[in-house]
């Protein structure tokens, strides 16, 4: 039996689940405390200091929209960081407790429960925050460094990137959503002589043409009516180090005219200011869109286009590197085994025939994210066809936000897409904005843009 240690606050609105445990925890944790309502919960939290909680994910009262489990799993972790979430559900709920493990919660148990199993995964919880409040670190599989793979594609873009790298040349990274571009800006960056400098990421898609400048360039204290303080730009943030901007495609186009001169001048005017600032940055551009067509349609500047396109990088979509599908998988399974505590270790052949077989619209990253999922839910040590759960609804629009068509498409439709997004997933704008093969911030913007 494991000692007798730390402390577990129990939040279930059933009497009778309450005083189960009540009888079962004390047998493992020094102290055990069970309240039937999240009413008290913060009151608890700073009194009893726990170091698990185990949540039930439904209550009788109804305080927010979405579900109170992931609300108060959500607020738990806000308060108090340092402490663990397991999350109590039924087995009609395991979607939302997918989404809760994602949001921080370090596990879940459907009831009914195996004790055994239950008593194991709040151990290993306790075990896991006590380390953390201990200040004990633990190095963590890195999620975002580059797989080169073995196809020729990526062989050759790696050639390039040792050359380039070194260098201050600017680059334009292409390619669908999901393939990488974000992570190819890292690498590049992290093999120039400025990897000891900041590199600077900015979703150029998601900022408002009311805010572009100041984003961009900064302000002055008073520029306009909330500009409380000066405030730097990312330019200036990005100084000695790499400025990535993310979906340039996606800036307007009387915009475009002032980062050109930007770019050209390696100096910022902050808006409401006067003096010219120097800015000694690295430029790396992405976009999913074909600029040189945007060029011909007069969407794009041709000479902004020139100016970020020192070095084309362009990252093939998956299923053109279908080679590297499996070993991109089995990377997946022992980033999210170690993530969320599995013993999952690898693929049967069934499920390595689904994965090679699967078209993978939204690229490596609809590949992380059905192994994530598969991850949390198996129960074995490797995966089978079983678990590779690939969402074939919708694949129209993952491909329209993949081939860059998104953007192109006329107002009302794009209104309609992201409206269809967002009542497919359940309001869930992450989920939303994955399944468009946008990022969040986007979604967001398209959505204030719509009204939604």
């Amino acid at each position: 039996m494991a000692s007798k240690k730390g402390k577990i606050l129990i939040v279930d609105d059933n009497a009778g689940i309450r005083r189960a445990l009540e009888i079962l925890l004390p047998l493992h944790f020094a102290e055990v405390k069970a309240i039937p309502s999240p009413a008290s919960l913060v009151s608890s939290l700073e009194q009893f200091r726990p170091d698990v909680v185990l949540l039930d994910m439904n209550f009788n009262t109804s305080i927010n929209t979405g579900n109170e489990g992931l609300y108060w799993a959500g607020e738990i972790k806000k308060m108090a960081p340092e402490v663990e979430v397991v999350l109590f559900t039924a087995y009609a709920d395991i979607q939302l407790a997918v989404e809760g493990m994602k949001r921080g919660a370090f596990d879940f148990i459907v009831k009914p429960w195996d004790n055994d199993k239950l008593v194991a995964t709040l151990i290993a919880a306790r075990d896991k925050a006590r380390k953390a409040m201990g200040r004990e670190t633990h190095p963590e599989r890195s999620e975002g460094s580059m797989f080169w793979g073995d196809s020729k594609p990526m062989a050759l873009i790696r050639k390039t990137v040792d050359k380039i790298a070194p260098t201050d040349a600017t680059v334009l990274i292409t390619g669908e959503n999901g393939t990488g571009k974000d992570v190819l800006a890292r690498e590049i960056h992290a093999h120039s002589l400025r990897s000891g400098m900041p590199m600077v990421a900015v979703d150029a898609g998601a900022i408002t043409e009311t805010l572009f400048e100041s984003e961009l360039f900064g302000h002055v204290k008073g520029a306009f009516t909330d500009a409380h303080a000066d405030h730097a730009g990312k330019f200036e943030q990005a100084d000695g180090g790499t400025l990535f901007l993310d979906e340039i495609g996606n800036i307007p186009l009387h915009l475009q005219a002032k980062l050109l001169r930007v770019i050209q001048n390696r100096s910022v005017v902050r808006v409401g200011g006067s003096q010219a600032i120097p800015v000694n940055i690295r430029l790396i551009c992405a976009t999913n869109m074909d600029l040189e067509q945007l060029v011909r349609e007069g969407r794009f500047r041709e000479d902004l286009y020139y100016r970020i396109n020192t070095v084309h990088i362009a990252l093939p979509p998956l299923r053109e590197r279908r080679e590297d599908i499996v070993p991109l998988a089995e990377r997946f399974i022992g980033q999210y085994a170690e993530k969320y505590h599995r013993i999952v270790s690898g693929l049967d052949d069934s499920a390595k025939a689904v994965l090679e077989s699967a078209r993978w619209n939204g690229n490596i990253r609809e590949l992380q994210n059905v192994i994530e999922k598969a991850v949390i839910l198996c129960e074995t040590k490797s995966l089978s066809a079983n678990d590779i759960q690939i969402d074939t609804s919708g694949s129209a629009l993952r491909t329209a936000g993949n081939t860059g068509t998104f953007r192109a498409v006329s107002e009302a439709e794009e209104e309609r897409l992201v409206r269809e997004a967002v009542e497919r997933m359940g309001g869930n704008i992450s989920a939303a904005a994955k399944s468009l093969g946008i990022s969040r911030p986007t979604m967001y913007a398209k959505m204030k843009k719509y009204g939604l």
